[in-house]
């Protein structure tokens, strides 16, 4: 799964987070990752456990790991 986006400029990225099972839990990280500065989108999937953040420069990977920490789920790294 490839994800696109029409907004020149923005960087997409696919991270896999352990620990999502159902909607909350999208909702939960979803949450967290929004707030990072910077980020206009984010889409958390519990059953494939990939969380798509587009965001208008790339992401330092430990806020993403905060954010998802915060949301009491564990990043496991780039998809």
């Amino acid at each position: 799964m490839t994800a696109q986006t029409d907004t020149p400029g923005s960087v997409t990225a696919v991270y896999k987070v352990s620990g999502m099972s159902c909607g909350h839990c999208e909702g939960a990280v979803s949450g967290e990752i929004s707030e990072l500065a910077g980020v206009t989108s984010v889409k958390a999937v519990a059953s494939s456990g990939e969380v798509t953040v587009v965001s208008a420069a790339p992401l330092d990977e430990e806020a993403v790991r905060a954010a998802v920490d915060e949301a009491g789920f564990e990043l496991v790294g780039k998809a």
